[in-house]
């Protein structure tokens, strides 16, 4: 389209509709002379005039306002061999996979002119946190990458908002967790207990839903997302288990519910402790099976983040000596404590939900008492156990006082 193409424009207000302000253009095609329309509602007269403002800016520089609207998936459909091209075909099938797999279900839905680079960035931290492997969110990023340099060249766009850096810094930070994810658990009971209880005194009104969420968390190793998809239904309180089947997680559209990390459901046991909470929670519910177990105050969702803010965790923390404690250390807190309970390895595994063996191993080595404790063991296997050679003269009296 030439550029500077005059559109007409205008918003109706229509009150009996759901999104009851429609915007319009018109334009006459300078090729076609025929006159062409395009239209969307909006729920505020603001929204309306956003989408006009928007669109009188591209057909300014020469956009046809239908390819201005077009969203991602749409956009990339249209344009992916030129995105593409030269690419050898061993690359260009783990480019599709990924834009097919992830970007589109992430992504898809938003015009090409409204991805942004905080979109691309929260999206690829929600594919890191979901478990994707490096090799897979960089060939995901590299199509986004190519498809988004195709919108820049078309004009739809000014700068390639795909484009960011840093990412690649979460495996890193994952990976020296693994290395010793004991050193980042709580103490003990006591420790969690001041914890939420500091967290609810932070907190707007003194909201005590804060302190169960986070109590539970730990109890149960589980994800802050995790302790937000739970529902009512889950819960056995006959048997005091958890099925845990969906995680609520940040995504480009707001919070969204879908599959745990590990894609299949797992069951958890609820200790005494936590029972009674858990059981007041259930009955707060009444008969709403698909109720949420933990809410915010006003009923809402609950992410990592919601509750770093309306705690004023970072200062909490600090007050009690934690600097450096995070909302994910709730769940490296319950695989310690299970791992110092004698809980089988094997089992940790199915409840934590992770892959294999090899991730959870890490939380069975033995702190400074369990090491002390085994001295002792020791020693008095050499000193009582008949049959034995005996130790070296004086080495008897020694062992028995240690």
């Amino acid at each position: 389209m030439p550029i500077a193409v005059p559109l007409s424009a205008d918003i109706e207000h229509r009150p009996d509709r759901s999104l009851p302000y429609r915007a319009r253009v018109r334009w006459v095609d300078p090729h076609t002379k025929q006159r062409t329309s395009l239209s969307q509602s909006h729920s505020t007269r603001d929204g309306a005039q956003e989408w006009l403002d928007a669109l009188h800016t591209s057909a300014a520089r020469g956009i046809d306002p239908t390819a201005a609207t077009q969203t991602l998936a749409e956009y990339g459909t249209a344009h992916m061999t030129l995105a593409l091209r030269g690419l050898e075909p061993k690359t260009t099938d783990p480019y599709l996979a990924g834009w097919r797999l992830r970007v589109v279900p992430a992504l898809g839905h938003l015009p090409v002119t409204m991805v942004t680079n905080g979109a691309v960035d929260r999206t690829t931290y929600a594919w890191i946190a979901d478990g994707e492997g490096r090799s897979t969110v960089k060939n995901t990023l590299a199509v986004l990458v190519r498809v988004m340099e195709q919108a820049v060249r078309d004009g739809l766009i000014t700068a390639n908002p795909a484009r960011i850096k840093g990412w690649q810094r979460q495996y890193q930070l994952a990976e020296d967790e693994l290395d010793d994810p004991r050193s980042l658990a709580l103490r003990d009971w006591a420790a969690l207990q001041d914890l939420a209880a500091a967290l609810v005194a932070r907190s707007a009104d003194q909201y005590p839903g804060w302190g169960d969420a986070v109590t539970f968390a730990a109890s149960t190793a589980a994800r802050i997302g995790e302790v937000s998809g739970a529902r009512v239904k889950d819960i056995d309180l006959t048997n005091w288990i958890w099925t845990l089947r969906r995680q609520t997680t940040p995504s480009p559209g707001g919070l969204a519910d879908k599959n745990t990390k590990g894609k299949t459901a797992r069951r958890v046991p609820l200790i005494q402790e936590v029972r009674p909470m858990v059981a007041q929670r259930v009955l707060a519910a009444g008969s709403r099976p698909d109720a949420r177990l933990f809410t915010g105050p006003r009923g809402g969702r609950i992410t990592t983040a919601v509750l770093h803010d309306a705690t004023h965790w970072d200062d909490a923390v600090r007050k009690l000596g934690y600097e450096h404690l995070r909302r994910h250390d709730l769940r490296h807190t319950g695989l310690t404590w299970m791992a110092d309970a004698g809980v089988p390895l094997h089992v940790s595994r199915l409840i934590a939900g992770h892959g294999s063996l090899h991730t959870t191993q890490p939380y069975l080595h033995p702190d400074l008492q369990a090491v002390m404790n085994a001295g002792r063991t020791f020693s008095t296997h050499l000193t009582e156990t008949p049959g034995l050679p005996a130790p070296a003269p004086g080495l008897s009296a020694t062992l028995r006082r240690l």
